[in-house]
Order: structure tokens, then C-alpha cells, then sequence
């Protein structure tokens, strides 16, 4: 059996991928309707390092607006499917 810790990142990985706002809106809806109990999330060795590499590439302005990120990824596609 997964553990929360595995189920929610699974989660995460799979709202990652949603660019339905409506869809996101509609989930968002439902989880701050739920009683969720608001605790601290205690996070792994891997996640810090990840979200100091993060913070790291923001400083750097080492990132991409999502705008830019999809042309990217459709001429990626693009070339893939060429």
C-alpha cells in the first residue's frame, strides 16, 4: 500500500500537467471545502534540495514564462514527430 507521502506526490506530479484553469478552479473548490486539517508537511532531504535548486534558478533567471516554455515544447514536438 502507497504511503501519503507517495500518494500526494503523485498528485502533484498529475496537477502539474493540468492547464485546465477550469478544471484546477473546480479542484481547488473541492479541497478547501474539505476538512483538510492544516498541519506542517514535513519534507524529504530530496525536496529541499529541489527547492533550493529552484530558488537557485530563479535568482540566476534561469526560467522560462509558460508562454515561452509551450513554444519550446511544440517545436520540440515538432521535431520529434518529424
Amino acid at each position: 500500500m502507497a504511503t501519503t507521502t507517495e500518494i500526494r506526490n503523485r498528485l502533484i506530479d498529475r496537477l502539474m500537467a493540468i492547464n485546465n484553469s477550469e478544471y484546477l478552479t473546480a479542484l481547488e473548490k473541492i479541497i478547501e471545502s474539505s476538512n483538510v486539517q492544516q498541519s506542517k508537511v514535513m519534507l524529504t532531504e530530496e525536496q529541499k534540495i529541489m527547492l533550493a535548486m529552484s530558488d537557485d534558478d530563479i535568482k540566476n533567471g534561469s526560467v522560462l514564462d509558460q508562454e515561452s516554455l509551450n513554444e519550446e515544447e511544440l517545436k520540440w514536438l515538432t521535431k520529434k514527430t518529424s
